[in-house]
């Protein structure tokens, strides 16, 4: 039987532009033109990503906990990013073709219920190869969250406002990354460091309260479905390479490579760069940690705006190109200039999630809507898989060169990014269905 909603859904709070209120209608415009269903999808995917966050930082920040738990070396610590992000792109890719045939809400509660069990499962692992195998497992709903919340959202989004909307969202993982920190600061502070960090993991079940509410209160965009349930190629890995979409598969790729790339080389190294080599406390990297984290919630929303504003290829440019320049600069800080090193965490935090905050509405704009959760989860995915090589390469380096020097590893991926740039279109402006 067809679940395509009567024609007056169509026209009803679930259009993107049916309650479009002018862009000066205050810096809220943009939440409230995607009526009420449109704001509890936003509500839904925002915190998925958000607890997806936390339940991703609950291994950098147990990082050097674990490796004095296990005996581990730089090299086996950077094969714990390596292992999640590489089976994130075959989450994620399945999450998108799941998303394109069932539905994005069913995607979505699919992917936060996976991540939420096997992050869990990792506090009660008994030895290296276990914990390397459920974090490997995690990553299969890791990869998928984030792709699938972004088209959910997108859909109701309009393209005046979308790149705001979709910064927002973006913006969420700060915030789970922010409640991560707290959490640590709180766990390792109280608790021993061999009890701690199995209490961060468990506490990352948190996301099965979530998926209790999305069950009952979200729904995918009427329109949307309509377009999916009429097509013929819906969740089609062989859509996206086909002539007409080859080339935008091929180059969003290596965007995704190139931003992830840098991306997580800081988001796994910069803890254990604090603790190892600038000598800090738990309570001391958490308070510098603070300012990282808080230039990324400021990074991510002012991103989503420029976006808008200056098209989504030249936002991206513009932050490739500063956040490389931060990597360098964070790296080389004189051992004495700690008050530096706090400084400059702001800006490093706000440029490194400023450039993710136009993928949302870059990678949905440029798939059709039949394709678009295959198209999206791919490149997005396969950009995480290849950029988990970053992280690991560090860890090799981190011995010979230390973590600060090794760091600057990172600033390679950027490079990529922007050059990648050039075989992909501007979509600002474009509407979806």
């Amino acid at each position: 039987m067809s679940t395509t909603p009567p024609p007056q859904a169509l026209t009803s709070d679930a259009s993107p532009t049916s309650h479009e209120r002018p862009a000066d209608d205050g810096a809220l415009g943009w939440l409230r033109a995607l009526g009420p269903r449109g704001r509890r999808a936003f509500a839904g995917a925002f915190g998925g990503y958000a607890l997806d966050s936390y339940d991703y930082f609950t291994l950098p920040l147990s990082m050097v906990a674990l490796a004095a738990y296990f005996g581990l070396d730089s090299a086996q610590t950077g094969l714990f990013t390596t292992v999640t992000l590489v089976v994130s792109a075959i989450g994620g890719a399945l999450a998108g073709v799941v998303a394109d045939r069932v539905g994005r809400v069913k995607a979505l509660m699919i992917t936060v219920i996976t991540y939420a069990v096997f992050t869990v499962a990792c506090g009660f692992a008994p030895n290296y190869e276990t914990l390397l195998v459920f974090r490997a497992l995690q990553g299969l709903g890791f990869g998928g969250e984030w792709a699938v919340g972004a088209i959910l959202v997108a859909e109701y989004a309009s393209a005046k406002h979308r790149g705001r909307t979709l910064g927002a969202i973006q913006s969420s993982w700060a915030v789970g990354w922010a409640l991560a920190a707290i959490v640590y600061t709180l766990v390792f502070s109280f608790a021993g460091d061999d009890l701690a960090w199995r209490i961060m993991f468990w506490t990352g079940a948190l996301p099965a309260l979530l998926v209790v509410w999305m069950r009952r209160r979200v729904q995918d965009a009427p329109k949307a479905i309509a377009v999916r349930e009429q097509s013929s190629e819906k969740g089609s890995f062989t859509a996206i390479f086909k002539p007409g979409l080859l080339r935008t598969t091929i180059f969003a790729g290596l965007l995704s490579t190139g931003v992830q790339g840098g991306y997580y080389t800081l988001a796994t190294w910069v803890p254990t760069y604090l603790k190892t080599e600038r000598g800090l406390s738990v309570v001391g990297t958490g308070g510098y940690l603070t300012f990282l984290i808080s230039g990324a919630f400021l990074g991510y929303l002012t991103g989503g705006y420029l976006t808008d504003r200056l098209g989504r290829r030249r936002n991206i440019w513009l932050f490739a190109l500063l956040s490389a320049i931060c990597i360098l600069a964070y790296a080389n800080i004189p051992d004495s200039a700690n008050t530096l090193l706090l400084v400059l965490g702001f800006p490093l935090g706000f440029c490194m999630s400023a450039i993710f905050s136009g993928f949302g509405s870059y990678l949905s704009e440029l798939y059709p809507t039949a394709v678009r959760g295959t198209g999206q989860g791919f490149t997005y995915n396969t950009g995480r898989a290849v950029g988990a090589v970053f992280p690991t390469t560090v860890g090799f380096l981190a011995d010979s060169w230390g973590v600060g020097g090794a760091l600057v590893f990172g600033a390679i991926g950027y490079g990529i990014a922007a050059l990648a740039l050039l075989g992909l279109p501007e979509t600002r402006g474009k509407e979806l269905a």
